[in-house]
């Protein structure tokens, strides 16, 4: 996990809801110390993820407009990060559909 949350406010375009929610995980993520849903953390850790984007939503309309933009680019906005995401999307629907794929520890092997 990242150490620092990304700068959303006068990003352009504006940040996204995904972005939003991004930050509100990740926040929650470092404040609980929770890397890994169960059954006993996944309504509560949901529900405040839920809550303070709504908030992040909130507070980044009402506040006036940057006269820079931000230092740094959200990650979801990265061209690598975004590489990572398809691959891993790729991969899970590959098992969802029962397709053969391979693992990274595989050494070439294919999996069903």
């Amino acid at each position: 996990m990242c150490r620092n949350i990304t700068t959303l406010r006068g990003l352009e375009p504006p940040a996204t809801s995904e972005e939003i929610t991004a930050a509100a995980r990740q926040y929650v993520r470092k404040v609980t110390g929770v890397q890994t849903l169960s059954d006993n953390t996944r309504d509560p850790f949901e529900a405040a993820v839920a809550e303070i984007a709504a908030i992040t939503a909130r507070l980044l309309d009402e506040l006036p407009e940057r006269r820079q933009p931000p230092t740094t680019v959200p990650p979801l906005r990265r061209a690598d990060v975004q590489a990572r995401i398809a691959a891993r999307e790729a991969h899970e629907r590959a098992h969802e559909l029962g397709l053969p794929h391979e693992h990274e520890d595989d050494d070439d092997l294919a999996h069903v």
